[in-house]
């Protein structure tokens, strides 16, 4: 079913429709530094594969076009927060997601609450009352491994921890905790960015996350500028200090 939701993800729709040439289409979770990108993943839109993995899984079209199974309605809830991209970007893939025959209900949050710690409020991020949520996380730091920290079964966001583990899919799997213990203490560079690939392969092969679009920054300087340095891990006036005209 997860599959399914992937294959009818139309990215270069997306992409073209909403963020140009500021977007790429994508299929990981790591983009940069390059040694750390996936070469073992498909960002694919088939809508006819997707209807192939529903009928197989017994989901068969009604009269109405929606898809049931034992009596049960095919219907999703999908949200995300109050944004004009986001909601543009929810009805791309409600339309794909209703063409297969899956019933989709739009939900938008306030992002004061989508993204806050509330423990009271059922509609923050992490405690997804939901079937598909959606947003933007990257990770900030050249190194990744507190970036993985969001897919630890000791992480999984829950009543117990009031909400707080940064697991918000609650995704767990022994493979991909183990590859991020062996992560912490490898020191050979050559060793541990086949860790991370592997990690990002089992979070993306088995459609926990669904990447959408490799959102760019874009900077701008004027050319009577000379030493102007841009970082991917920094502001965009790191180095100011060396600017000259």
């Amino acid at each position: 079913m997860r599959q399914a939701y992937s294959l009818l993800a139309d990215r270069a729709s997306i992409v073209s429709a909403i963020y140009g040439p500021a977007g790429e289409v994508f299929s990981n979770i790591i983009s940069d530094p390059p040694q750390y990108r996936s070469p073992n993943t498909k960002a694919e839109f088939a809508p006819e594969k997707a209807t192939a993995l529903l009928e197989e899984a017994g989901w068969k079209k009604g009269a109405d076009g929606v898809r049931e199974k034992d009596g049960v309605k095919l219907s999703v809830v999908y949200q995300t927060t109050v944004n004009s991209v986001r909601q543009k970007t929810q009805q791309i893939l409600k339309d794909a997601h209703e063409k297969a025959g899956i019933k989709t209900e739009l939900k938008s949050i306030d992002s004061g609450v989508f993204f806050s710690s509330d423990v009271g409020n059922p509609d923050t991020a992490a405690h997804f009352y939901a079937d598909i949520e959606m947003y933007t996380s990257y990770n900030v730091l050249p190194d990744p491994q507190s970036y993985f920290e969001g897919w630890l079964t000791e992480e999984i966001a829950q009543k117990a921890n009031q909400w707080s583990g940064n697991n918000y899919t609650r995704w767990s799997n022994p493979e991909f905790d183990q590859l991020f213990e062996q992560a912490k203490v490898e020191l050979d560079e050559q060793k541990r960015a086949p860790l991370f690939i592997r990690m990002n392969d089992l979070i993306i092969n088995n459609y926990v996350h669904i990447p959408l679009v490799l959102r760019k920054t874009v900077f701008a300087h004027t050319n009577a500028l000379k030493n102007v340095n841009y970082s991917i891990w920094d502001v965009q006036v790191w180095n100011i200090a060396n600017w000259m005209k």
